[in-house]
Formats: C-alpha cells, structure tokens, sequence
C-alpha cells in the first residue's frame, strides 16, 4: 500500500529546518505532499503563490513532492488529498506539547495519525517567526532558506 504524508504549515516562509523534515521523511513515504494552510485571521508576511513557488523551487526535480495551498482543516485536507499521516516537525519540548495534542485530536476526529520528526540540532533554533522578524530588521537571511 502506497503512503502518503501531508506536511502542512503556513510556512511563512519555508525555512531550511522544514526543508530538512521533508528531506529526511522522503525515504518513509511514496509521497509527500507539502500543503500550506491559509489562515484568515493571521496576517502573512509573504504571498501565498510566492511560498508555493519557493518550496517547489527548493524540490525542482522531486516527483514524489507536490504543494498545495487550502483552507480548511488540515485533517479534512489530508482526507481530500487521500494522506494516510500527517507529518510534522519538532524543535523543542514546548514544540512537542503542542503538537501531542493536535495529534491527539487528529487521531480522534479525524482518524489520521501523526508522525513526529525531531529537528536536527543545527536547526532547532531556526523558526519561520525569528526569519520574519530578522527580514523586518533588514537582516540577510538567505542562509536560513532552502
């Protein structure tokens, strides 16, 4: 049976840490589909076609990835695109906390379970908030980009 993962975020933007999640994933599913949620109440700093270019940008070549942009809940999305995981990403204990409990919800009233990948060292401090707010002082972030 094929698997498919649905890696989801706002990613704003799409830093090397998540890069680096999907890079690692991709030997565990047949497919990963990177899908960026639009939330409405959350002001974003970089057009969502311009995230969709820029992850594909980072994964030219990659037939085994897609991006996708939607706007409802990630557990219904990952039912409409068929995703048999949800994959995510954890850099700290706060990090993880949090994403137990969306796991747990998923699992629960949306039947989809959730894999955890814990970050690599070098990125564990790398955050898209800390490159948004680097990119507002005029900081060259470029290194934090995939």
């Amino acid at each position: 049976m094929a698997k498919q993962a649905l890696f989801a975020g706002s990613f704003d933007p799409f830093t090397i840490g998540h890069y680096s999640v999907v890079k690692r994933a991709l030997p565990m599913f047949d497919k990963i589909t990177i899908g960026i949620g639009i939330n409405s109440g959350k002001k974003s700093m970089f057009p969502v076609e311009e995230r969709v270019k820029a992850i594909e940008k980072a994964f030219a070549g990659e037939e085994r990835i897609e991006v996708k942009v939607y706007d409802c809940l990630t557990m219904d999305f990952a039912k409409e695109i068929g995703a048999d995981v949800l994959l995510r990403g954890v850099r700290t204990t706060k990090d993880f906390e949090y994403e137990r409990e969306i796991a747990d919800i998923n699992l629960k009233l949306g039947g989809i379970e959730t894999v955890l990948l814990i970050s690599e060292p070098e990125y564990a401090s790398i955050s898209s908030s800390v490159v948004r707010e680097l990119i507002t002082y005029g900081k060259d972030v470029s290194e934090l980009l995939p």
